[in-house]
């Protein structure tokens, strides 16, 4: 999942932990390789032009399974955010002087728009770079680091963990510069509820828990952990001697304490320095400095659409309307003696509805989860002609960044599928875990949902490189919210009217969202209001509830991104079966979603609208 950060990957998107507009951009500046357009075809020249903008990130690189320059993190300063966007710019400029746009193919015109967008994406957001939280209890950069070296640095060999030491030491610098940002921000008026504070705290202080940073401790550090396991594994391999990984592990616990451990000391001594500045009541952006502006930035930017609060909140209340009457059919059915609100407590409250709080039940919603992605690939055939190729494993959030009734998420894997795509499941307290939504969010985290969609988009031939990567919310948690509906049209799947009770619950969480995440941001509501607006329309637990709120308090317009994306691809499907009629095929339908990777909502419809007439002509013809 988050913030104003404009990545230009799908992934970085979902992991995205930065400040606003901020990139993980390096101060080197890519080599020019411009060709004239004679000499290049377009996705030839969207190709180089989307090597050199890798070469600005080299997180990005690792994301991709690359290794080149993996020893080093790159910068998060405004400095480097602006050299990236004014190399961006010239690179529109370019396009549009060398290719002219109605001489091109639907298909190239696609690729066209879709790059100029990121970079008008880019530019907009440079105005409100200081309006985000650089740290935060759900996307801090302190808890992405130790994340993105233990589950994406890959260790093939010494040189791999020599870079992985190297990384470390650069922790010091970059962590700087968020704190610099943070601060200018801080100072700005931008200022930190206290529960984001308490977070940052509770997560830098478990990252350095731990030997070598505590050498008394009886545990490891889950970083030291992993740099040990590492190498212990290459001197399995025979890829190094002991003695080589001996010295290793010396130079490793060197950057740990001398680098790595002060910066996070440094990162809880500024946070706590902050608490005597958090607000008493919590509200959203709108009281910030330009927050008006920066929230309605945010939901052009999350939601691809032109949507105003207010219109985005009326639908939000439509859709709560509708949901309600549906799972008022599903009370009736169950005979439940009672209202929808008792109804609500007796799903929320009830033992049944949970595993047991211990690593048995743990154990067990891994199993299960992993159980019904099982089933359902089975059935995927029969409606969709592209099919994924990396696997998937479901798995438990790492310690450090685990957080109770946090949502579950997502996590890519490589192209070329040496790392396989992780479904991450928040289990710290199986309480706000509530059985009978399992499957609906393996489905949405899982099969058809994320790894379905950015699997396929990374395994695209025949379209640029980056629109393989390419990043929209609105599509990408629009397909995810799509699927979880679209799995009650295939066999085997909430069988059970509790289950399809739970689908329709995740399904109204989303509606919420966008009446309670413009109600926070637009109108003054208050993290309380919020947080009773949730629960009297969801059998939610309050943890997760409490969780979900903070949530979309620290990420401004994320969390409408999911529902006004679903709306739109299940309209879409309308006007092709209304269109198409008796011709209408539901894999053609979601190979077209699928075949050109993640894009903005409109350029969706278009090129939506293009198969619609592509299937008519085929079949007049």
């Amino acid at each position: 999942m988050i913030v104003s950060l404009n990545k230009k990957s799908l992934l970085a998107a979902l992991l995205v932990v930065l400040c606003s507009g901020c990139d993980n951009t390096t101060d080197r500046s890519p080599a020019k390789t411009e060709a004239p357009a004679a000499s290049l075809s377009l996705n030839q020249w969207f190709d180089a032009r989307y090597e050199e903008e890798l070469q600005f990130s080299p997180i990005e690189l690792s994301f991709l399974g690359r290794k080149d320059r993996n020893d080093e993190l790159g910068s998060f300063s405004y400095e480097s955010f602006n050299k990236k966007l004014a190399w961006k710019k010239q690179t529109v400029e370019t396009l549009r002087q060398q290719y002219d746009y109605a001489s091109l193919t639907p298909a190239e015109q696609i690729s066209y728009d879709i790059w100029v967008y990121q970079y008008e994406q880019a530019a907009a957001s440079a105005e409100y770079f200081y309006n985000g939280l650089s740290f935060d209890q759900m996307r801090g950069i302190q808890s992405y680091i130790p994340t993105f070296l233990i589950n994406f640095h890959r260790v093939e060999d010494e040189s791999d963990l020599r870079a992985y030491i190297a990384r470390i030491k650069d922790v010091a610098p970059r962590m700087q510069e968020m704190l610099d940002i943070a601060q200018q921000s801080a100072d700005a008026g931008v200022v930190s509820p206290g529960f984001a504070l308490d977070g940052v705290i509770e997560q830098a202080s478990a990252i350095i828990a731990g030997r070598p940073f505590v050498d008394n401790s009886e545990a490891d550090s889950d970083l030291w952990a992993d740099f040990q396991q590492e190498t212990q594994t290459l001197v399995a391999q025979q890829k190094i001697t002991q003695k080589v990984a001996d010295e290793l592990m010396r130079d490793a616990k060197t950057a740990l304490q001398k680098h790595f451990l002060p910066t996070y000391q440094g990162i809880i001594a500024w946070a706590e320095t902050q608490k005597d500045r958090a607000p008493e009541v919590v509200t959203g952006v709108g009281n910030q400095p330009n927050g008006a502006a920066y929230y309605k930035h945010r939901l052009a930017t999350q939601t691809t659409t032109s949507l105003s609060a207010d219109e985005i909140h009326q639908i939000g209340l439509d859709e709560i309307d509708r949901l309600r009457k549906e799972m008022q059919s599903v009370m009736d059915e169950v005979k439940f003696d009672g209202d929808l609100a008792a109804f609500f407590e007796h799903v929320r409250d009830g033992a049944w509805n949970y595993y047991p709080n211990t690593d048995a039940g743990r154990a067990a919603y891994i199993t299960d989860a992993t159980a019904a992605i099982e089933n359902i690939k089975t059935e995927l055939p029969q409606f969709f002609g592209l099919l994924p190729k990396a696997d998937l494993v479901v798995k438990r959030v790492e310690a450090f960044r685990e957080q109770d009734g946090a949502a579950q998420h997502y996590y890519p894997g490589t192209p070329d599928g040496s790392r396989s795509g992780t479904y991450y499941a928040h289990l710290s307290d199986m309480n706000a875990m509530p059985k009978n939504q399992l499957e609906v969010i393996a489905y949405h985290e899982g099969l058809p949902g994320h790894h379905m969609q950015i699997s396929i988009a990374q395994e695209l031939t025949g379209v640029p490189q980056f629109r393989t990567q390419a990043g929209f919310t609105a599509y990408s948690e629009g397909w995810a919210l799509y699927s979880e509906v679209l799995a009650r049209e295939i066999p085997g799947t909430y069988t059970d009217p509790y289950n399809r009770f739970g689908q329709l619950t995740s399904e109204m969480w989303r509606a919420i969202r966008l009446v309670v995440d413009t109600g926070l941001h637009a109108k003054g509501w208050t993290e309380q209001q919020a947080i009773d607006y949730f629960m009297q329309n969801s059998p939610e637990p309050l943890e997760s509830v409490t969780s979900e709120i903070r949530r979309y308090i620290v990420m401004p317009g994320q969390a409408t991104s999911y529902k006004i994306g679903m709306l739109k691809i299940q309209e879409l499907r309308t006007k092709a079966e209304k269109t198409l009629g008796a011709q209408f095929d539901i894999r053609g339908f979601h190979d077209a979603v699928l075949g050109g990777g993640a894009m903005p909502l409109p350029i969706l419809e278009r090129v939506i609208d293009q198969w619609i007439a592509s299937v008519a002509a085929t079949d007049a013809a």
